[in-house]
């Protein structure tokens, strides 16, 4: 009976393995065509076989000189590293407040912050752009980037982690006479790494995908990001299929590389976060 049960549950992992195996190859197999196509000749990415024949480096440098999509990587660069450091930094002294600190209506303004989850983004583009407008900041970088400042999602997940640590910490630090920023920097957000790494990688990737606020507030295409110079450069040359392959997979170089370095963190910050400990 034991070897029999044993046997069924080998036969139950091997098809577990198999189907993830399946559902991975589905997943991966674009991204693997794109890439493969990135490397082909031009005029050769419909010919037949998985890799190319005369692999070459040539899309890559023509996207990036020619087409001007290494002033759009920049570009990206510096809004999504800036957007993410910035809305980390003010959801984790929010979530630092709302979750060590004492105030007259605390919980009720939470619950109402969170409520505004609720509301679809696009209701808040038009007000937006009003006041981008009105600040005189269009085709500006703070117009990119500070509209966007202010993460709800990330004070939740920032608080539900904070919520977590010791009080005994923090009143051994306040009997030593640290003051709120000293208890904040050297005691809650050492201890609060995982999570926040993993908000700014979330951070960033929003930033680093956006496109529809970007190709509103900017109308220069020398502050063109990645996405925004990508539709422009499909809808302008529709045929240049490895070239435009060639860009798809620049655009996704940086968050690979985030997660690879950062995927340690990711993986306890979202364990550790989501739910109270």
């Amino acid at each position: 009976m034991e070897a029999g049960a044993r046997s069924i549950r080998r036969a139950k992992t091997s098809l577990l393995y198999i189907a993830l195996t399946a559902a991975a190859v589905v997943v991966l197999f674009p991204f693997f065509w794109m890439m493969v196509t990135a490397f082909k000749q031009p005029g050769t990415e419909f010919d037949p076989g998985l890799l190319p024949k005369n692999p070459t480096w040539d899309n890559f440098r023509r996207v990036l000189s020619e087409f001007g999509f290494m002033r759009y990587f920049l570009n990206s660069v510096i809004v999504a590293t800036s957007a993410g450091f910035f809305a980390t930094v003010f959801a984790s002294m929010a979530a630092f407040a709302f979750s060590f600190k004492t105030f007259v209506l605390k919980e009720k303004i939470f619950l109402l912050i969170i409520a505004s989850m609720m509301v679809p983004g696009l209701m808040y583009v038009v007000p937006q752009f009003a006041i981008v407008k009105k600040l005189g900041w269009m085709d500006t970088y703070q117009a990119m980037v500070i509209p966007h400042l202010a993460n709800v999602f990330g004070l939740f997940l920032l608080r539900q982690y904070m919520d977590t640590i010791p009080r005994s910490l923090v009143e051994a630090a306040k009997i030593d006479g640290a003051n709120d920023f000293q208890i904040y920097g050297r005691i809650v957000m050492p201890l609060s790494l995982p999570i926040v790494a993993t908000l700014f990688l979330f951070a960033f990737q929003f930033h680093w995908s956006n496109f529809l606020w970007q190709l509103i507030v900017t109308n220069k295409s020398s502050l063109y990001t990645v996405p925004v110079g990508l539709a422009m450069f499909k809808q302008q040359h529709e045929q240049l299929y490895t070239l435009k392959m060639a860009a798809s997979a620049i655009s996704i170089i940086p968050i690979a590389v985030i997660f690879l370095f950062a995927q340690r963190y990711f993986i306890e910050g979202v364990a550790k976060g989501a739910v109270k400990g």
